[in-house]
């Protein structure tokens, strides 16, 4: 097959045939430099790492956590990292813990360190962010490539998983580096290298993430079958086989390395989420309807989304209507690229267990699937052909039509982004004054009850202190810790030590808690209206016992209407009471001296 620029997709759309028959000149798509956009995806992404709250607490304790216990020796650790199971990869954690640890030579923050870690992940996204656009503008269209750019700068489900600690996000990068490999053509197919990215992804972050690679090797195998070329691409597929398989093999190594038995995480992973059996698996931690990734996806991604669904119609439309632009060859190049994000959403709206997060390897194909079916469109109606309809519209109304619509999009994007930044993030923000030694000498145990599940993780508190857990009203399993070092030549036996009270069950272990009597400090939040218990009293208003060392807004989601939670709103007095959002307190508490409580 030629080159993609000499043989263009189906995705080039009208505008392509418009420079064949048209006489006059039509000059070249817009471009903007690869410099350019790289600074523009980093700004994006760096705002994220600072700004971002952490929405899903796997981050913190099946991530984060163990990140942290290897820079400094101790931490929380989940069932999944107890040796019994061994669902969770070193490797993929080791190469974050290297980040934070280099940066440790120069900071003595660890909350320089959360942020560092954050800040690299950014500039990776970045890099993926960046050589995908390269190839699309190169491979499909430059103006497919710059609607894909501001599909991934004005997105919020971008914003999120650009910089976060998760095994789908790295998914996510490994994904855009696949498919700029299978974009970039030039030099015969790439399919080695294309299997060998989503290998990676598979195998270093989430197995689940090897489906998106099935369209592009079906595509191979389609034009080898077609053409008649069987052999070369069998030794392609092999080769790609063969690399995966060495990734596979390092992974291994480390992993029974820190396991000290032999361990295969990601066939691990897929035992439970797929073969887990009655009473396991990821369903008992609660199921979704099956709208919720359109719910999802729509916040997320609003118009974009639509896009993405629609390109597949627009394609066949373009494909029976406008024939002179689309062969059998590069339809079905076409249907390779935008096929990926519909086997995704297909595969996860069917499953029973939803979480937005799972999303994250296939926000690149929806992207490109929306900016495909964008430029469909805009070739569509940028035609000046008086026999048809939309010629015959003035070009200023669809300018205005259009602009009209990418502005909303964007307006919406950037909205839904601020209200979670500014309804969310004071997990993040609380923590400061334990920092300074006055008050980090009060005590080395910081408690944590019902706000368990939004706790950052212990790069926010000081070297020794420790995160404890008092109980409250939830009654499922809590991490427990690792195992500290007893000497220096077995720094980490917190990595093949079996711990006490995991199960892969979801039951509770009363001996994960503590008694209050031994907090220093109190993590608590208030929220107006709420009920206090035995087991969640309003801690926030225990003046007796417990001050006040620093508070953040956050949003209260039960008195708060469903526009002001999707939207950032402003609190002006001019706009209704029901418009605006409506706010509790979260809280870092410190245990008030006998004397002071006496006074």
């Amino acid at each position: 097959m030629a080159p993609a620029r000499e043989q263009p997709s189906a995705a080039q759309g009208h505008a392509d045939g418009v420079s064949r028959t048209n006489p006059k000149a039509v000059p070249p798509p817009f471009y903007l430099p690869l410099n350019v956009a790289f600074y523009l995806c980093l700004l994006s992404n760096t705002l994220a790492a600072a700004l971002a709250p952490i929405q899903d607490c796997d981050e913190v304790f099946n991530y984060w956590e163990p990140t942290h216990y290897l820079d400094h020796g101790y931490g929380l650790q989940t069932w999944e990292y107890s040796p019994e199971y061994s669902i969770r990869s070193w490797l993929y954690i080791a190469f974050h813990a290297l980040i934070s640890k280099s940066l440790s030579i120069f900071a003595r923050s660890k909350t320089a360190q959360f942020y560092f870690v954050r800040v690299a992940l950014a500039v990776i996204c970045t890099a993926c962010e960046t050589r995908l656009y390269s190839s699309i503008s190169r491979s499909l269209n430059p103006r497919i490539g710059i609607l894909f750019l501001m599909v991934v700068l004005f997105s919020p489900g971008m914003f999120h998983a650009s910089a976060a600690l998760l095994p789908s996000s790295f998914a996510m990068y490994t994904s855009m580096m696949g498919l700029a490999s299978f974009m970039d053509s030039r030099g015969g197919r790439n399919t080695p290298r294309v299997i060998m990215w989503f290998g990676i992804g598979a195998i270093v972050g989430w197995p689940f993430a090897g489906a998106l690679v099935l369209p592009f090797v079906l595509e191979d195998v389609m034009v080898a079958l077609a053409s008649k070329s069987v052999l070369p691409t069998f030794f392609r597929l092999a080769n790609g086989a063969l690399r995966c398989l060495i990734i596979l093999a390092i992974e291994v190594a480390v992993d029974s390395f820190f396991y000290r038995k032999l361990v295969i995480v990601p066939w691990n992973i897929v035992a439970y989420n797929v073969f887990g059996g009655s009473g396991k698996g990821p369903d008992i931690f609660g199921t979704e309807p099956w709208t919720f990734y359109i719910r999802n996806l729509l916040l997320n991604f609003n118009i974009w989304f639509v896009l993405a669904l629609a390109v597949a119609p627009l394609l066949l439309l373009q494909a029976l209507f406008r024939s002179q632009t689309t062969t059998k060859q590069t339809l079905v190049r076409s249907i390779a690229f935008v096929s990926p994000f519909y086997l995704w959403f297909a595969i996860f709206t069917f499953q029973p267990h939803k979480e937005e997060r799972f999303m994250y390897p296939a926000y690149p194909f929806l992207a490109l699937n929306a900016a495909i079916a964008f430029h469909i469109i805009l070739s569509y109606i940028g035609s000046s052909n008086p026999k048809e309809l939309v010629g015959r519209i003035s070009p200023k109304v669809k300018f205005t039509v259009v602009t009209t619509c990418v502005l909303v999009a964007f307006n919406i994007g950037l909205l839904r982004t601020v209200g979670m930044v500014t309804a969310y993030n004071a997990p993040l923000k609380i923590f400061h004054p334990l920092q300074t030694p006055e008050v980090a000498s009060r005590g080395n145990t910081l408690c944590i009850g019902k706000e368990w599940y939004r706790f950052p993780s212990s790069y926010f508190l000081p070297n020794n202190m420790r995160a404890k857990f008092i109980k409250s009203e939830f009654d499922g399993l809590l991490p427990g810790e690792f195992a500290e070092r007893k000497s220096r030549q077995d720094p980490f036996p917190g990595t093949y030590m079996t711990p006490s009270g995991m199960n892969n069950r979801n039951e509770e272990d009363p001996d994960k808690y503590i008694d209050i009597s031994q907090c220093a400090f109190l993590v608590d939040s208030y929220f107006e209206g709420d009920q206090e218990s035995n087991l969640q009293p309003h801690y926030v208003l225990d003046h007796s016992n417990w001050e006040e060392l620093s508070c953040s807004h956050f949003l209260d989601s039960s008195r708060t209407g469903l526009l002001a939670r999707t939207l950032w709103t402003p609190n002006f007095p001019f706009i209704p009471s029901k418009l605006q959002r409506k706010w509790g307190r979260y809280c870092l508490l410190g245990r008030r001296s006998k004397a002071s409580s006496d006074v």
